[in-house]
């Protein structure tokens, strides 16, 4: 039986240790200009200029993750209303209003969980506990919104470089065919943006 949902992004789920998981996110902006889509569970970077933007798009990918974009909001400037959508469709796609931010919601704490969906059939579940790189981190669906990131489970290895820190595998029943693409993994990031390690 194929595994029920196989590419929707970073989904948060709660956090390492035993702190209390209040799903808060934190406000930042994306330049009005963006022309780069950002989807839902997507994992987003700051930039220099004090805005966020798809993860891989400044000084060569190094930046480290800040999170994972939640949603949008921004002033429409034919309407003068305000927009809330899950996903930044970037700035050729909308009719923004530039005298008002453009209003990103970011899952940034350092200590998340994130449930993921590997990008191909899982051959050894001793897999968890190692790190493991995104397979399309960037890509995602205009029609919910959502990113289609998935963990590219072939990289799986004990290299400190590597992006994710694979923590457990979800319990979920409707994903737990270990021969097809889709078995959700609990993951955290190696590397963030506010960890004092970063």
């Amino acid at each position: 039986m194929a595994n029920a949902e196989t590419a929707f992004g970073l989904r948060p789920v709660g956090l390492n240790g035993s702190a209390t998981n209040s799903t808060g996110v934190t406000q930042y902006e994306i330049a009005a200009a963006n022309t780069n889509a950002i989807y839902q569970y997507s994992p987003v970077i700051p930039l220099a200029g004090g805005v966020i933007d798809i993860v891989g798009n400044a000084n060569g990918g190094t930046v480290p993750f800040l999170g994972v974009l939640m949603g949008v909001e921004y002033v429409d400037s034919s309407s003068k209303k305000t927009v809330f959508k899950n996903y930044w469709p970037g700035a050729n796609s909308v009719s923004v209003d530039t005298n008002f931010p453009v209003k990103a919601f970011v899952a940034d704490n350092p200590m998340q969980i994130f449930v993921v969906a590997a990008d191909e059939s899982v051959t050894d579940r001793a897999t968890a506990l190692a790190n493991c790189s995104l397979a399309t981190a960037t890509s995602g669906s205009t029609a919910t919104g959502r990113s289609t990131a998935q963990l590219d489970i072939s990289t799986a290895a004990t290299t400190a470089t590597l992006a994710m820190r694979i923590v457990g595998i979800s319990d979920d029943v409707a994903n737990n065919d270990y021969d097809a693409a889709g078995v959700h993994f609990r993951v955290r990031f190696n590397f963030h943006y506010n960890s004092p390690a970063s």
